[in-house]
C-alpha cells in the first residue's frame, strides 16, 4: 500500500507529540493510522515536491496519504500526508465575513501560543507582541473571544484576541505616539547596522540607522531626543528630532 494514495479525514490532533489519526475506510471498513506532522519531515516532502506547501494541521482536514510499516516493523503508519481542504476551516472562514466574533481557547504548543475555536477544535495561531503580558496557566483555561485575520490565504490564518493586556510601557508609549511628544532615548548598543535605544526604560526599545547626521557622534549611555513615528501592537519606529 505504501504507493497506493488513500483519502481519509483528521479525527484527532497532538501539537506537542507532532502526529496526527486519519480515519479512513477500506473495503467498506472504518480504519485509523497515525502520522507524523513534524515540521522537519513536511520541509523534507516539501523539497520533495511530495506535497505542495507546509501545513498546520486541523481536526477535520481532508488527506490524501499512503500507507507503510514503521521503521520497528510493529505498526502501519501514514505517510506523505498531504492537506487538501477543511469544511469546518471554511464555514468558520466564511463566518467571519459578516460576522468575525468567535470564542475559543488560548493554547501553549512548542512554546508558541494559539487559540482553538470552542466548536470546530480548530486551532490557530497567535502572534504575541513582545509587550504582551502573558497569560497564567489559570487563563489557558479560561474562554476569549477573537477574530480571523488573513483569511484570504488560509496558510497564514492567524487569530486575534479582542482582549489583550500589555505592559504598563507600551500605554505610555501608546499616549506619546498619539500626543506626539517628544521622547529622551538612551543608546545601549551601537553596530554597523543601527544604533539601539532605549525609548521608555529597557522595555520599549528601537533602532536607528546608523547613516543618520544627527547621531554619528553617539556613544552608549548618550541620550537623543527622539519621535515614536509609528507604533502597533509588535513594532516601533522612532526618528530623532534634529
Amino acid at each position: 500500500m505504501a504507493n497506493t494514495i488513500i483519502k481519509g479525514s483528521v479525527s484527532f490532533v497532538n501539537h506537542e507529540k507532532k502526529y496526527i489519526i486519519i480515519e479512513y475506510e477500506q473495503n467498506g471498513k472504518k480504519k485509523t493510522v497515525n502520522g507524523s506532522i513534524d515540521e522537519e519531515l513536511q520541509k523534507k516532502l516539501k523539497a520533495e515536491k511530495k506535497i505542495k506547501k507546509m501545513h498546520h494541521f486541523h481536526i477535520g482536514d481532508a488527506v490524501n496519504f499512503n500507507i507503510r510499516i514503521a521503521d520497528r516493523g510493529d505498526r502501519m503508519i501514514a505517510t506523505n500526508i498531504q492537506y487538501l481542504y477543511n469544511t469546518a476551516l471554511d464555514l468558520l472562514i466564511n463566518r467571519s465575513r459578516t460576522e468575525n466574533n468567535f470564542i475559543g481557547y488560548l493554547k501553549i504548543v512548542d512554546d508558541k501560543y494559539f487559540v482553538k475555536e470552542i466548536d470546530s477544535y480548530l486551532f490557530f495561531p497567535l502572534p504575541i507582541s513582545p509587550w504582551f503580558i502573558k497569560p497564567t496557566e489559570k487563563e489557558l483555561n479560561e474562554a476569549v473571544t477573537f477574530s480571523l485575520e488573513n483569511t484570504d490565504k488560509k496558510d497564514k490564518i492567524t487569530a486575534k484576541l479582542y482582549n489583550n493586556s500589555y505592559i504598563p510601557e507600551f500605554y505610555a508609549a501608546v499616549k506619546l505616539h498619539k500626543a506626539k511628544t517628544p521622547v529622551d532615548a538612551e543608546v545601549y548598543k551601537i553596530t554597523p547596522h543601527g544604533i539601539y535605544l532605549n525609548v521608555i526604560g529597557d522595555k520599549i526599545q528601537s533602532k536607528l540607522a546608523p547613516a543618520e547626521n544627527s547621531t554619528t557622534s553617539l556613544k552608549i549611555g548618550d541620550k537623543i531626543k527622539v519621535l515614536i513615528t509609528y507604533l502597533s501592537t509588535s513594532r516601533i519606529i522612532v526618528e530623532p528630532i534634529v
